[in-house]
């Protein structure tokens, strides 16, 4: 209205009517711009409360805009705000929850790291980009991100598998630390603030276009997307306009659909190492196996789909593969260990007598699949049905018709090509002050803590370096 406008020249006159442009606010009452004269009203505020000069040199402060509130947002916002509290810094997250993968990792345990302290061979248990993060990991590896918590008062506890959680096996803990780090360095926190595009100004600068239909400038941008999925299409075309390359996606860290009489009655039934592998043993991954009530899954299987993601969704996650149970004993082992049961258990029967600590429903679906029946002993077993159960037990076939993944949980594979970003500094080869971190790059890693560190590495990496600009 004519009042309201009066009002706010009245205000913009207090603290000099030259900051903004009269014509600019006649404009805004003319196209019944109600956002933008609200904002004018909340800058004059803001402006009052500080002061005009402390308002004015504020404006000139670097702007720096975080996309993504995960893991590798939160570490680089930090990051910057630690090395540069001279800057400004905007973190923008489009849903209603902060580090929502941080929240759910691990049954809600948050997986922080991996117990690898060594950069070669913490980078070994990444399909996609190795290479890049062994040196990554010189500057900042598990080891750093220990002690940084530890620095927070948070105590991280390893497991048997090499597992890094928090002493609290709450999730919330690391969340609470991040929010609380938040608050003391200022960031400014958008939640629920969707950028929809991004476009590189002739100055240099970033204008990032919001679901609001609102533009908002910076002088510098990371990118901690997460996936590259439907989400962040329209991001991923804006930078695809700046001339990176996007590599195809696909799901990783999936389990397997498998509908098989072995396994029919089994769910819930699991091994505690495993080998699995689908066209080579050469190429096979390890690790405790679970029966599902759609499959197979642990970390056995979760791994062996991340290393053969793209093998795999080029197949439509149809394909055979095969397991062996006992994975810690060889086939001649236990090829061995079977001829041995007729000298030393003759007469009992087969299916009663599980071997090589197998639980016992999943023994007894074995021995009844390789064709024993129920009252044959060690002593009757003919040769080719013992070579029957040796295959099963060490390298049964298995098809699986479909993968299943937790929707909120499962990492994608495929992102920004790994050749067009500077790891030494996180930053676009093709664009300056453009950075990325996390899981939009095409990096990913195995289960047990690797892709959360690979989001720490780099965020910290680019955090540091948008200190410099």
């Amino acid at each position: 209205s004519k009042l309201q406008l009066y009002f706010i020249f009245q205000w913009l006159n207090d603290i000099k009517a030259s900051v903004f442009s009269v014509r600019f606010l006649t404009l805004c009452a003319r196209l019944h711009r109600v956002d933008y004269l609200e904002k004018c009203v909340l800058i004059r505020l803001k402006a009052k409360k500080l002061g005009l000069k402390a308002f004015m040199n504020q404006s000139k402060k670097k702007q720096v805009a975080i996309i993504g509130g995960g893991a590798a947002g939160f570490f680089s916002a930090l990051t910057l705000a630690e090395q540069n509290p001279k800057i400004g810094i905007h973190l923008f997250e489009k849903g209603r929850a902060w580090l929502t993968k941080v929240k759910i990792s691990g049954g809600g345990r948050c997986n922080v790291t991996h117990q690898c302290f060594d950069p070669k061979r913490l980078s070994e248990h990444y399909p996609r980009g190795a290479k890049e993060l062994r040196a990554a990991f010189h500057t900042w590896q598990a080891k750093d991100t220990l002690e940084w918590f530890k620095n927070r008062g948070i105590a991280i506890h390893a497991e048997a598998d090499g597992r890094m959680f928090p002493e609290s096996n709450d999730s919330q803990t690391i969340i609470d630390c991040f929010l609380t780090e938040a608050k003391k360095h200022a960031l400014i926190l958008r939640k629920n603030q969707c950028v929809e595009s991004l476009d590189l100004q002739s100055d240099g600068r970033f204008l990032l276009k919001l679901a609001t239909h609102t533009y908002e400038s910076f002088d510098a941008v990371c990118l901690a997307l997460g996936s590259l999925k439907t989400g962040s299409l329209s991001l991923g075309q804006s930078i695809q306009k700046m001339g990176h390359h996007i590599e195809p996606l696909a799901p990783s860290l999936f389990a397997f659909n498998v509908s098989d009489a072995r396994l029919s009655s089994l769910s819930g039934v699991s091994v505690p190492k495993a080998r699995v592998w689908i066209d080579s043993v050469k190429q096979s991954q390890s690790g405790p196996l679970l029966i599902t009530h759609r499959g197979l899954s642990g970390p056995a299987i979760l791994k062996l789909s991340a290393w053969e993601a793209r093998s795999l969704k080029e197949r439509s996650y149809h394909f055979n593969f095969h397991i062996n149970w006992i994975g810690g004993v060889s086939s001649v082992q236990a090829s061995e260990i079977l001829a041995s049961q007729r000298k030393t258990k003759g007469t009992r029967y087969i299916k009663n007598t599980p071997l090589f600590e197998l639980p016992k429903r999943l023994w007894e679906s074995l021995v009844s699949y390789a064709g024993i029946s129920d009252k044959q002993t060690w002593s009757q077993v003919s040769k080719q049905a013992l070579h029957s159960l040796l295959t099963e037990l060490t390298e049964g076939c298995y098809n699986a018709q479909g993968k299943t993944t937790n929707k909120d949980e499962f990492v994608t594979c495929g992102g920004v090509c790994r050749k067009e970003i500077n790891f030494k500094r996180m930053e676009s080869t093709y664009v300056s002050n453009l950075y990325f971190a996390g899981e939009c790059i095409d990096i990913d890693g195995i289960t047990g803590g690797f892709n959360f560190q690979a989001a720490w590495t780099t965020g910290r990496i680019a955090g540091t370096a948008m200190a410099q600009i």
